[in-house]
């Protein structure tokens, strides 16, 4: 009896909890076509809401500090904005029904503007229309990188290390996976002024397998842990080339290059060496946000070499019940890219722009070394302020590259005991190593508040945060948490045990 009423207590505390916090779960249905709706606002808040993910579904907890809104309230451009009671997205369906707009009569304007006449006021406004006030947001970032190795040919030339044989080098490229998947998500608050930005990173997961392969350094790194398996225990051995290290790399090739070329090769091959979860979030910030279409150095050149383009007015749209022109856009030459861009009618802000490259946008051979940069498309949408400025909202970024490394390769033994050079062996190889990477960024900002100059400058960072690693997804680890719903490649993600 007395252990029963121990536990009341617990039970209590426990009702308590439940009663506090309510997660809601769904997916969102085109009504007329059945498919998946994916990117969909789903609003319970002021200010506050998640985005679907690309297979339409959602999840959200509210407990009761939060603000609810009367209704839930569901919107994507080109459907209805539509309420729901909050029990209807409990473990269900939620369907909502494209909206009819005609492409002209449905706007009045004082002046009809020439397409031409949108697009230069929408320029002209970018310096009105952008935030530069300190902002704090909530955000969530899911990072999906997909690896391909084509081909693995280390070129076995000769060898007098008799551990280091042609069998050896065949049993190291066998056993080299030629997939892989990796996964990052992290949730955190942004905070962001001007000129700089800082993280406060509340959780963050890692999916992937261990023993992949993902770069050429990891390939480097394979080998030289093979070789140290295979070589006597008084030699050391000395990679000549240096095809994998990128200091040595690079170096070698400063030799043969202009200063300038050098230092854009590197950072087109460089690993990314940051190091621990907050100076990798920056790395990611960094990259994406200098590719916002109005920043001076986007691939996304759509704004500062407008002259390449042709633009034509497709119609009219609604976007958070704001009326925009629909603008697409298309190359007029030699640009790279085609899309379609979003503007507001009564401020000229773009809400959204969607895009994708018709060729490459790179292509780089030297020394061995070939480089593409063979995909980037994406969209990204923009939301106004309590200011009456706009912030990036949502963006899904997906770019992909193509490498070859086809240089020779000497591994040297020296033995130390041995004075003088101390060369003892040889090992000769010619490697065409050849692999393809495509990275996919979703970065959802949840919340936005805006803040004053000191409250970013008092705020210190903490830089001992690491993400948890999963060999398999597990859905309780975000329980709780708002976030962007996973797809089902990352549900069914799960590393193969070795026998």
């Amino acid at each position: 009896m007395r252990s029963i009423l121990a536990l009341i207590p617990l039970l209590i505390a426990f009702l308590s909890v439940s009663s506090q916090a309510q997660t809601y779960t769904s997916k969102v249905i085109d009504a007329k076509s059945k498919k998946a709706i994916p990117y969909a606002t789903v609003q319970y808040g002021q200010n506050q809401g998640v985005i679907t993910n690309e297979e339409g579904l959602f999840n959200f907890t509210i407990d009761t500090r939060t603000q609810l809104l009367d209704s839930l309230y569901i919107s994507s451009m080109g459907y209805e904005k539509k309420g729901f009671l909050f029990n209807q997205a409990m473990d269900s369906v939620i369907y909502i029904s494209p909206k009819a707009i005609a492409l002209s009569g449905v706007y009045l304007f004082d002046k009809e503007l020439s397409v031409d006449d949108i697009i230069e006021k929408m320029i002209d406004r970018l310096p009105e229309n952008t935030n530069n006030t300190p902002i704090k947001q909530r955000y969530f970032l899911r990072q999906s990188v997909f690896g391909n190795i084509q081909k693995v040919d280390f070129g076995f030339e000769k060898s007098s290390i008799e551990e280091l044989d042609e069998a050896l080098m065949d049993s190291i490229a066998r056993a080299i996976p030629r997939y892989s998947s990796h996964y990052t998500e992290t949730l955190g608050d942004f905070y962001k002024t001007k000129n700089a930005y800082k993280f406060d990173v509340l959780k963050a997961a890692e999916l992937y397998d261990k023993n992949n392969i993902g770069s050429f350094e990891d390939l480097g790194e394979r080998m030289e842990e093979m070789f140290k398996k295979n070589v006597k225990p008084d030699s050391y051995l000395k990679i000549k080339s240096g095809i994998f290290s990128q200091k040595v790399q690079v170096d070698s090739i400063m030799n043969d290059l202009e200063a300038e070329e050098a230092k854009e090769l590197e950072k087109e091959i460089q690993k990314d060496t940051v190091s621990g979860l907050v100076d990798g979030q920056k790395h990611i910030f960094d990259e994406l946000l200098s590719e916002v279409f109005y920043q001076e150095d986007t691939k996304l050149n759509v704004v500062n070499k407008k002259r390449k383009y042709n633009f034509s007015l497709g119609g009219y749209s609604e976007i958070e019940d704001q009326g925009v022109y629909v603008i697409d856009f298309v190359p007029k030459g030699s640009a790279d890219f085609k899309g379609r861009i979003f503007i507001n009618i009564e401020d000229f802000a773009v809400m959204r722009i969607d895009f994708e490259n018709l060729k490459n946008l790179r292509n780089f051979r030297l020394l061995g070394i070939f480089y593409r940069e063979t995909l980037y498309k994406g969209s990204m949408h923009f939301t106004k302020l309590n200011n009456g400025r706009y912030e990036l909202k949502f963006a899904d970024l997906n770019f992909g590259r193509w490498f070859r490394f086809d240089r020779p390769l000497d591994v040297i033994e020296k033995n130390k005991n041995v004075k003088g050079r101390r060369k003892q062996n040889e090992l000769r190889l010619n490697i065409d190593f050849r692999m393809t990477n495509t990275n996919k960024w979703e970065f959802v900002a949840f919340e936005n508040t805006l803040i004053d100059q000191a409250q970013f400058d008092t705020f210190k960072e903490d830089k001992s945060v690491e993400a948890t690693y999963m060999p398999r997804y597990n859905p309780e680890f975000w329980k709780g948490y708002n976030i962007m719903e996973p797809n089902q490649a990352i549900r069914g993600f799960t590393v193969e045990e070795a026998e």
